[in-house]
């Protein structure tokens, strides 16, 4: 029996990114179902995995699990060597820190900064509260040597999506969050999900903006 994933539009549902790296990266087989962002189609889709109300919703047989994070921890139960969080106990809490303060946290970067994997965009103004937000994000991955904690990990796969949002803003951050940024970029997952995505997605206009477009960083390593 294969997991079947519920998901947005590749190129901007940022929800459903984290969800099917969760999948993905770890190496379990998942089908996935595609529910329209801003449609009709989208309660017709998830009706199917009632009760959720929102994506990235999985389903394996009876089980439905409609949340993230705690589609992170059900795999990591039931795929013990998958590797979804670090071995070692320290860096196991931290990482679900860092997961959970991504979950619910760095509201001002995600309402100011949509996810938007077909167009990149330069010279965009940062307001203070984005400015806070992304201090914060630099002062969390300044640990990473690589990927936050060794191996990939849920950490890694949570902050996909913002590092995604430094790369299609072109944010300045330092260094060290640059080149996190650019191991995003260079994932193999995540470039297959854009590639998809950009392959198969309608233009969504809630996405468009005023802001000067570009073209999106790219990256000659792959991981």
């Amino acid at each position: 029996m294969t997991w079947t994933l519920a998901i947005g539009e590749r190129c901007y549902s940022s929800w459903s990114l984290r969800g099917w790296l969760l999948f993905d990266a770890f190496g379990i087989p998942v089908n996935t179902v595609s529910a329209p962002l801003y449609s009709d189609g989208f309660a017709r889709v998830l009706a199917d995995f009632a009760p959720a109300r929102t994506v990235p919703a999985a389903k394996l047989g009876d089980t439905v699990i409609w949340d993230s994070l705690a589609l992170a921890e059900e795999l990591a139960d039931r795929y013990p060597d998958a590797g979804h969080w670090p071995a070692d106990p320290a860096r196991r809490a931290a990482a679900r820190s860092m997961a959970a303060e991504m979950h619910s946290g760095f509201t001002a970067l995600r309402s100011y900064c949509s996810m938007n994997l077909r167009t990149a965009f330069r010279d965009v103004p940062v307001p203070d509260d984005v400015r806070t937000d992304l201090n914060r994000i630099e002062r969390l991955w300044s640990q990473a040597d690589g990927w936050l904690f060794g191996d990939y990990s849920v950490a890694d796969a949570f902050f996909a999506p913002v590092a995604m949002r430094i790369a299609g803003h072109d944010l300045y951050v330092g260094p060290n969050a640059r080149a996190y940024v650019h191991k995003h970029l260079a994932h193999s997952s995540l470039r297959r999900w854009m590639e998809i995505g950009r392959a198969v997605d309608p233009v969504l206009d809630a996405y468009t903006r005023d802001w000067t477009e570009t073209a999106w960083p790219t990256t000659t390593t792959k991981d």
